[in-house]
Order: C-alpha cells, then sequence, then structure tokens
C-alpha cells in the first residue's frame, strides 16, 4: 500500500505520525520501506538513530526528493509490500508528485492553526491530483489536540472538514503528549517507548488500524 502523510502547513507532526507507522508496519512483520521526501530529513535522521542504538525491527529508508519522486515511488512499490511518504509541510513538488501515486493521503492539523485557507489549498491538491490518481483518498487527522477534552476546538474542526466533500475526517485523533517526542528522540516508536504511556498507544493503535485495517 502507498501512504503520504503530508501537508500545506509544516509544524503539524507529520513527520511523528508517518515514523510511528513505518514502525509499527515493520513491528507486524510486513516489509516496509520509509522514504523521506522531506528536504530537512527528519525521518532519515530517526531511522538512522535507530539503526545505530541497534533498535530491532530496523526501518528501511530512503531519501528522494524532486519531481520524479511519483515514478521513483512507483519503482519502489515493486519491491516492498506497504511504501509510507513523509512529504514536507508545504506545497511542495514533492507533494503534488505523491498525491499522483498514493492510494492514501493523511493530512494532520492542528485544531488550534486550523483555518479555511489551509483547507481550501489541500482540497484543490487533492481535485487535481485525483484527475491523475481516481482511487486517491484523503483524510484529515486531527493530531496534538489538547488533552483536556473541555477544549472544543476539534469541534470547530470537525464542522470545517465537513464543508469539503474530497476530504474526510478521520475517526482517530492523537493528543498533544510528551512521549511523542521522547519516543521519536530515541529512535523509536510510541507503542516501543518504555515506560509505557497506554492512551498514547491507543491512540496510535487507532491510527495504525484506520491506515492498514487489521492486516
Amino acid at each position: 500500500m502507498l501512504v503520504l502523510v503530508g501537508g500545506e502547513k509544516g509544524g503539524v507532526g507529520k513527520t511523528t505520525l508517518t515514523l510511528n507507522l513505518a514502525a509499527m508496519r515493520a513491528r507486524a512483520g510486513k516489509d516496509v520501506l520509509l522514504v523521506d521526501a522531506d528536504r530537512q530529513a527528519s525521518a532519515n535522521l530517526w531511522a538512522g538513530i535507530r539503526r545505530e542504538a541497534k533498535v530491532e525491527p530496523t526501518v528501511a529508508c530512503v531519501q528522494k526528493t524532486g519531481k520524479t519522486l511519483g515514478a521513483e515511488v512507483n519503482e519502489l512499490a515493486g519491491r516492498y509490500a506497504d511504501v509510507i511518504i513523509d512529504a514536507g509541510g508545504r506545497d511542495s513538488v514533492e507533494l503534488r508528485a505523491a498525491l499522483t501515486v498514493v492510494r492514501l493521503a493523511v493530512f494532520p492539523l492542528q485544531a488550534s492553526l486550523f483555518d479555511a485557507a489551509t483547507l481550501e489549498t489541500l482540497s484543490q491538491l487533492v481535485e487535481m491530483a485525483q484527475g491523475f490518481n481516481p482511487e486517491l483518498v484523503a483524510g484529515v487527522l486531527l493530531n496534538r489536540t489538547s488533552t483536556n477534552r473541555q477544549v472544543r476546538e476539534a469541534d470547530e474542526a470537525r464542522e470545517l472538514i465537513a464543508t469539503y466533500p474530497n476530504l474526510h475526517l478521520m475517526q482517530s485523533q492523537v493528543r498533544d503528549r510528551i512521549i511523542y517526542r521522547k519516543s521519536v528522540r530515541d529512535g523509536l516508536s510510541v507503542v516501543e517507548y518504555k515506560p509505557r504511556d497506554e492512551l498514547a498507544d491507543a491512540e496510535m493503535q487507532s491510527f495504525y488500524e484506520e491506515v492498514f485495517g487489521n492486516g
């Protein structure tokens, strides 16, 4: 399966989500490749930290940028069961190229940063990509939401997403927890980090299953 995690805004936690998906997929025994299409190369750095720390299973990672990304990903898909792409947090050539070949695009957004302009841009990008890739499904994930359940920003975000028919709100929601930052720093996924955070584990497991199902 070809999966993209990207977006039009930076700083929304997309790389952390991508790394967790890749590590969990590898832990499930799947042949997965992580493609770092962000010029900041954070995913590639994480994979290197994991490899140096001898964390098993290792996660294969390559860095690919430029307008040929789509063709290169299609070629890699013939060698790996799953390819997960981390694209930069901006409207880039890599983001557009990836949208033309993936089956699922996940756009993480923080409810506190939600605005109509961001969703409008994402909707337009998806519409253009679906002209080349009609099977493309685009999901919006509320990420880094407040752990205070009295905060209603996420509800406002849901109402806004519903106005864009080619974007769907994912059922999963990932809250702002320090364990996500701690685990990535050590080359781990949140489900590998000790001591465990059961709430974070459950959030990431829900997200993983929404992307890959139970297979």
